[in-house]
């Protein structure tokens, strides 16, 4: 049951803004760290924006500080990675993931991906 479903994907030109939405359900959203991967073709999956389950503290990968912004909704379930002078070196396919640390195990899920396209 649990699902995360991302949207907000497309094409940009360089220096334009989309905003990604990550749609949660099935889980205590709340108890969850929320991330943003992304993947380039031919590149290892990299950690962009993490927000924390308990005061939203946010990290971002040094490429996209000052650029990006991630914010939370919890009332919504929703998690949403604001994405701004955007750069053809911004183009992959992003991911929303939750995580959080358990006693036994850790808990992460993982959506299928939207596609962000910054042409040149």
């Amino acid at each position: 049951q649990v699902q995360l479903v991302e949207s907000g994907g497309g094409l940009v030109q360089t220096g334009g803004s989309l905003r990604l939405t990550c749609a949660a359900s099935g889980f205590t959203f709340s108890s969850y760290a929320m991330k943003w991967y992304r993947q380039a073709p031919g590149k290892e999956r990299e950690l962009v924006a993490t927000i924390s389950s308990t005061d939203s503290t946010t990290n971002y990968v040094d490429s996209v500080k000052g650029r990006f912004t991630i914010s939370r909704d919890n009332a919504k379930n929703t998690v949403y990675l604001q994405m701004s002078s955007l750069k053809p070196e911004d183009t992959a396919v992003y991911y929303c993931n939750a995580f959080r640390w358990g006693v036994v195990k850790t808990f992460s899920y993982w959506g299928q991906g939207t596609q962000v396209t910054v042409s040149s």
